[in-house]
């Protein structure tokens, strides 16, 4: 496996992410060597000096008529998802360019119980790129029928 090289210890390295023509440097995912592998998100991200942050406000599962696109736990998160990756578009970014997730959800258990068809909605959408990531239960949401809510910091 190639290593950036970024003044961090090389155990501390095990990928970085693709290098954009206005990035000076790619993003560098950070996983302690000595810790057990992650699943489905990284550590830490190390984002170039200079890089442009865009800091992407909680989406829920609307659509662009501005309805929740159902009741679907999995289809919930995936809408949300396309959300959060439609703002980065527009901005001029790429899903991998996504460095930070927070995922507010109503039901941790359901969650874990869609967690197979949420994974491969997330590899539909972002391949095998896994930022730093928080998943948070929490009461609600300010939309009564939301059950995920995804908010982000991408490094354009």
């Amino acid at each position: 496996m190639q290593y950036q090289q970024s003044g961090f210890p090389q155990e501390l390295l095990r990928s970085s992410i693709r290098n954009t023509p206005d990035m000076a440097e790619p993003l560098t995912i950070i996983n302690p060597a000595t810790w057990p592998a992650p699943r489905g998100y990284s550590n830490g991200v190390l984002a170039p000096a200079g890089g442009k942050q865009l800091f992407i406000a909680g989406q829920i599962a609307w659509d662009t008529n501005g309805q929740i696109v159902s009741s679907d736990f999995a289809e919930q998160f995936d809408q949300a998802l396309a959300n959060v990756i439609a703002i980065v578009t527009e901005a001029g970014g790429t899903p991998d360019q996504i460095a930070r997730l927070i995922i507010y959800v109503t039901n941790k258990n359901e969650y874990r119980e869609a967690q197979h068809e949420i994974g491969r909605r997330w590899r539909a959408r972002m391949g095998k790129h896994y930022p730093a990531m928080t998943l948070v239960e929490v009461k609600r949401l300010l939309e009564d029928d939301a059950k995920v809510e995804i908010e982000g910091i991408a490094v354009l």
